[in-house]
């Protein structure tokens, strides 16, 4: 039985929507829907519906969200950065509670699921994996949060690691990690066994940091492409940055297109304001999964971010040129639908038989949202309005 009726909505097209639920799910969604007795109207005053954001790459173990304003301190090297994040986090509250802080505020934006990388290494051991893991069971049944094992330090040149690796795998991770196989390893062939073959004996999913440049970048690329194949993991394999992709020539891209689509690797950006990054448009084009998130916010690497995904998808719009409708649409549809694919979520979007949760913002379509960015939003959770959002 219907329980709640809401009307008088647009849908991200901008044409007129309602969406009726029951039982927490929607039981139908369209421009006319029949009035059911019983079942509680709801104006929406004209507003626009989206779905909720689903932030495919975030950091929450690193950000200091929650805490008191941290100045950022240059560095010329990844392992002086890596020193400087050690020092800065070590007079920080705990991840605990910074990291609830940070699902809090990306939640009152509207995100309602993330991927999360939780740096475990030799030095570190599972520490931050547990921290997140807590805040995960916090949030369970509002945030949806999947837990990257992601080895920051390196995995051969940090020896123990992969050790580590299998064992967070057996302690609620459910993606491997991997980072720079070649420039930061200095061994691709040796990361990319340990990774793969973590991810074949505990049935996880791989999703790999490559900040690797120009060729050696796209090269990289292939051999994962390789292995996802080899190991039949196709749409289970995301690779982060990528930013060589944004450093070659279209012809280069449109080859490695081509083997990324067929082996069903997806590419994660956050548009990232100082060098390259993948051509969203172009990849996608050739049938790449191309998704986003947010990334580091607020933290030793960078002093930006503030976990909206309607913002980044406004970013990654803005830095790839996105002027049409069609455009801005396609960069909303990387911070929702395709990353919730990545991820596995289910139950997710505007269509019966769904998860009636959704948001409710002052906007005419989904592409003047992106361009526009309103804060104002409500939230409807399993049919019900939750808050205010900001």
């Amino acid at each position: 039985m219907v329980e709640q009726l809401f009307i008088n909505a647009v849908g991200p097209d901008g044409q007129p929507l309602e969406l009726a639920v029951a039982d927490g799910r929607f039981a139908a969604i369209g421009p006319d829907l029949p009035r059911t007795e019983g079942a509680a109207l709801v104006d929406l005053g004209g507003q626009l519906v989206l779905p909720g954001f689903v932030d495919g790459h975030i950091h929450l173990d690193k950000s200091f969200v929650g805490d008191r304003w941290h100045p950022h301190r240059p560095a010329q090297t990844l392992r002086e950065r890596l020193a400087i994040e050690k020092q800065e986090l070590a007079a920080a509250p705990s991840i605990v509670e910074r990291a609830d802080a940070l699902v809090a505020q990306a939640a009152a934006f509207g995100t309602v699921a993330m991927r999360s990388h939780v740096d475990v290494d030799a030095t570190t051991g599972l520490d931050n994996l547990h921290a997140v893991n807590a805040v995960h069971e916090r949030w369970r049944g509002i945030v949806d949060i999947e837990l990257v094992a992601f080895p920051q330090a390196g995995v051969m040149s940090c020896p123990g690691t992969a050790e580590v690796l299998e064992a967070a795998m057996r302690q609620g991770a459910q993606v491997v990690g991997g980072i720079d196989p070649d420039t930061l390893d200095g061994d691709s062939k040796g990361q990319l066994d340990v990774v793969f073959g973590i991810a074949e004996r505990h049935g996880a999913k791989v999703d790999i940091h490559l900040h690797e440049p120009g060729l050696g970048g796209i090269e990289q690329l292939r051999r994962i492409a390789e292995r996802t194949r080899a190991l039949s993991m196709e749409g289970r394999v995301a690779v982060s940055h990528a930013y060589s992709l944004g450093e070659v020539d279209e012809a280069q891209v449109d080859r490695i297109a081509a083997v990324l689509a067929d082996a069903g690797v997806a590419i994660m950006t956050n548009a990232p304001g100082d060098r390259p990054f993948p051509p969203v448009r172009r990849l996608r084009a050739a049938g790449v999964e191309v998704f986003m998130g947010n990334d580091n916010i607020r933290d030793a690497w960078w002093p930006y971010g503030n976990g909206d995904m309607l913002q980044r998808a406004m970013l990654l719009g803005y830095r790839s040129g996105f002027h049409t409708d069609e455009d801005l649409c396609m960069a909303l549809k990387m911070a929702t639908g395709a990353s919730a694919r990545v991820i596995g979520l289910q139950g997710y979007g505007l269509a019966a038989g769904n998860e009636a949760t959704f948001l409710v913002l002052d906007a005419p379509n989904a592409a003047a949202a992106v361009a526009g960015v309103p804060c104002r939003r409500r939230i409807v959770r399993r049919g019900r309005f939750v808050q205010d959002a900001v």
